[in-house]
């Protein structure tokens, strides 16, 4: 028995209306930012204009408007994304130069990023020592892991920490800390 199969549905065609149906939806969904909710929605816009040969000049206008009002309401607030991203981020025991990258891909300022990162226990030093051993702890890296195994695996260790973001000093004081109380005082 075979079932006849429904045509593929196309995108449909973008309007106001459309468009605010799915900020709307996206917004309660996810967290985001100005320029990340105008990326989203000019993905559609995009597709629309590609696939049924829509005015991309028009729903740009669209989009924009979208993002300035919900940015003046405040639905969507880099300030207060950044800041809980941050945290968030700071938690999990990322460096500080992690943290300002993904900011930036979502299309945070400098400055908000900056100030966010102050908000969340500084930038760099104590506070990525501090992420770094959170980091460490969490991977069973240096003083964490195999006493047995360590000696052998202080290079590939410090590499995690390296792709993590972390500066070669704070990689070598977390992985050659003697114990774990040892990054505690430091921190």
């Amino acid at each position: 028995m075979t079932f006849a199969r429904r045509p593929r549905r196309g995108p449909k065609p973008v309007t106001p209306e459309l468009l605010e149906k799915a900020a709307l939806y996206y917004i309660e969904r996810y967290a985001s930012t100005a320029e990340n909710l105008r990326r989203v929605l000019m993905r559609r816009v995009e597709r629309w204009a590609y696939k049924l040969s829509g005015d991309r000049a028009a729903g740009q206008r669209w989009v924009d408007a979208l993002v300035e009002r919900y940015a003046r309401a405040g639905l969507v607030d880099d300030k207060r994304y950044a800041e809980a991203a941050a945290d968030s981020m700071r938690r999990r025991g990322a460096s500080s130069r992690r943290i300002r990258q993904k900011l930036a891909q979502k299309g945070v300022d400098e400055d908000v990023a900056q100030a966010a990162l102050e908000e969340s226990g500084g930038a760099g030093g104590a506070a990525d020592l501090a992420a770094a051993a959170k980091l460490a702890r969490k991977r069973r890296l240096g003083p964490f892991g195999d006493p047995k195994l360590r000696r052998d695996r202080r290079m590939k260790d410090m590499a995690v920490l390296a792709r993590a973001g972390f500066d070669y000093d704070i990689c070598r004081r977390v992985i050659d800390a003697k114990d774990a109380g040892e990054l505690e005082e430091g921190a």
